[in-house]
């Protein structure tokens, strides 16, 4: 058999992707293919005339079939781009999406801004971040890498948890992968850990002064009318119960009794709970503040909470 050139695997990819349902069947023919010959994707786009062996031809042909049966790209390729890093995915945890990189940035500001507020001399404890919920530790391994090109690491602590064992020793991967380790300690444990836990390198404190979550957040009766690709990923990260709600609401009634003085909490929600978030905070939360910032598309995005006080350091 003749071998092929990248440029026809790319359209006979594209149009079996086409007739399959996706929505960016190029796209993701060209991210295969460049997988299955250990190139990137702009090698793929810009020689389309160079010749794939029989090897390669096959690992994307059968990537290709797995793709039109639904399957992530993510998880065939077993990475995803985050903040412009590089994280290893699979079925342990949910893909992370480009929206959930507001709450990175979210954070980094927060950090910054008691890190450079008011003057820290020698001795003073680090602020501690908890991201709860953590799946493949994109937010806390991005928040670090942020943070180091920073020269801010060094003073900052970030526990990471999440219900799922499978999802902890994948944020763990993912955090040694990014040599942030040693300050990103990861731990599987029902929202936050209990005060006093050790999270290797670390050890749980008492009080947070950030807690950043991305739990659940759609509606259990909208799980089945999500597009094909989400059945494959794990249903306990995306269900969020009857309003989508359930698991945010057990966080924010754990916020009183673990949020420093002046702690500002980061909750990611779906695009129609921004008033809902803001009806739950007056309710269970009374004397704190909380807004919500929208997403590129407008959409409401990040709550964010804060308790009142003059606590930050």
């Amino acid at each position: 058999m003749a071998m092929r050139t990248i440029g026809e695997l790319v359209r006979e990819g594209t149009a079996r992707l086409a007739t399959s349902g996706s929505d960016t069947p190029r796209l993701d023919a060209e991210l295969l293919l460049a997988d299955a010959i250990g190139a990137d994707r702009t090698a793929v786009i810009a020689h389309p005339e160079a010749p794939v062996g029989v090897d390669g031809s096959a690992r994307f042909r059968e990537h290709l079939e797995r793709r039109a049966a639904g399957e992530p790209v993510a998880y065939l390729r077993g990475l995803k781009e985050f903040h412009g890093l590089a994280f290893a995915v699979d079925r342990r945890a949910l893909i992370p999406r480009p929206e959930t990189e507001l709450i990175v940035d979210m954070a980094r500001a927060e950090l910054v801004e008691r890190l450079t507020g008011s003057a820290r001399p020698a001795g003073t404890p680090p602020v501690v971040v908890a991201d709860v919920g953590t799946g493949c530790g994109a937010i806390a391994v991005a928040l670090a890498v942020a943070l180091r090109r920073l020269g801010m690491l060094g003073e900052v602590e970030i526990v990471a948890s999440d219900i799922s064992p499978e999802a902890v020793d994948l944020a763990r991967e993912n955090a040694v992968a990014h040599a942030v380790a040693d300050r990103v300690g990861v731990v599987a444990a029902d929202l936050l850990p209990p005060a006093g836990l050790a999270v290797p390198p670390l050890r749980m404190r008492a009080e947070v002064d950030v807690v950043v979550a991305n739990l659940p957040y759609v509606r259990s009766g909208d799980l089945a009318g999500l597009p094909p690709p989400v059945s494959f990923e794990p249903a306990a990260a995306l269900d969020g119960g009857p309003d989508g709600l359930a698991q945010v609401r057990r966080l924010v009634d754990l916020l009183p009794g673990r949020l420093a003085v002046g702690g500002v909490a980061l909750l990611e929600i779906g695009a129609g709970q921004g008033e809902a978030i803001a009806e739950m905070a007056a309710e269970r939360l009374p004397g704190w503040s909380c807004s919500v910032s929208r997403d590129l598309g407008g959409l409401p995005r990040i709550g964010r909470l804060e308790r009142a006080g003059a606590g930050r350091q």
